[in-house]
Parts: structure tokens; C-alpha cells; sequence
């Protein structure tokens, strides 16, 4: 098995759609519908085509990850950030890194676009293991009800969240 990395194609997004529901469709956490919510994004403002990454073997496309744009609001301050969701790996290639190397690329490449943290809602023991901590540690909060272990933000470079606090405010499209 020989796994690339590389930013996803329009031709990409049928296998997408049907790596992603595959991906998650034994997941308890799940509403079962990611593969809508990526389609959603694509069309949005918030989508960042560099940031759309598949994981190919050979020529199948096997594992997809996206990043997309997001604001923390403290009163009238606006923060960047970005949401990662979702990282997704066909059932027959996961537990072999890809999801880690898709996890890695990405945050390599939106550091290269100028992006300084990344946030998501996640398994508190997968997460971890690629420099993430609970958000709340930051003082950043989420706009709806989740465990906070599973509320996490990473610092793609140093001081990445300093001055940085409030809440997340997703972009259009994320919840529909």
C-alpha cells in the first residue's frame, strides 16, 4: 500500500460522498449525515480548496479530510480560526495512519496559508496524539452542548490562540 496525499478534485466528490458515509456509518457519535455537511461546505464562503484533502492508493481514493474557515466572537472581536470536519477513512484502510497523515498534511498546509489554530469536536482520545487540548483551556467555548473533552483547538504556530477567546461561530452551511 503505497497512500498519497493530495487536494481533492471535482471528480473526487462522488467518492467522497460514499467514502464519507461509509466511514461513518458504524459510528454511534454520528448523525450519520458528514457527507451532506462537506457538499454543504464546498459551496460555502468558508471552503478552502486547498484545505480539502483526499488520501489516494494508487488511483482509489481512500481517505478525505477538510478544513474549513470559522470565526471565535468575544463581544464585538472576530478571531480566526479553522474547523476541522470531517477526517474520514474507507472501513478497510483505517487503524493504518491515514487519518494521522491526512490530519498532519492538512495542518502543515493551512500553517503554508497563514492559519494559526484549528478546532473541532472529537474522540478525546484520537485527537490528543496530534497536539490537541480542550478548548476550554484557551477559554474557547462551543455554541452548543458537547462533553469538553471532546472540544478541542490546536496551535498550528506558536502563540497560535494568544489574545484568543469566546465563542465559535460556525459558517452558513455547517448546520442545515
Amino acid at each position: 500500500m503505497s497512500i498519497n496525499i493530495r487536494q481533492e478534485q471535482p471528480t473526487d466528490y462522488p467518492f467522497v460522498f460514499s467514502l464519507i458515509e461509509a466511514a461513518f456509518r458504524q459510528e454511534s457519535m454520528s448523525d450519520h449525515t458528514e457527507q451532506h455537511l462537506v457538499e454543504r461546505l464546498r459551496q460555502s464562503a468558508a471552503f478552502i480548496p486547498e484545505l480539502s484533502l483526499v488520501a489516494v492508493d494508487g488511483e482509489k481514493v481512500v481517505g478525505h479530510i477538510l478544513l474549513t474557515k470559522l470565526k471565535i466572537k468575544r463581544g464585538e472581536q472576530e478571531f480566526d480560526s479553522l474547523s476541522l470536519a470531517p477526517v474520514a477513512v474507507l472501513p478497510a484502510y483505517q487503524h493504518q495512519g491515514i487519518g494521522g497523515m491526512l490530519i498532519r498534511e492538512a495542518h502543515e498546509i493551512a500553517r503554508q496559508l497563514g492559519h494559526r489554530s484549528v478546532l473541532l469536536v472529537g474522540h478525546e482520545n484520537y485527537y490528543p496524539r496530534f497536539g490537541y487540548k480542550r478548548a476550554s483551556s484557551f477559554g474557547i467555548n462551543f455554541p452548543f452542548e458537547a462533553p469538553d473533552e471532546n472540544c478541542m483547538a490546536i496551535e498550528l504556530t506558536e502563540n497560535g490562540l494568544a489574545g484568543v477567546s469566546g465563542t465559535v461561530v460556525y459558517p452558513k452551511g455547517f448546520f442545515e
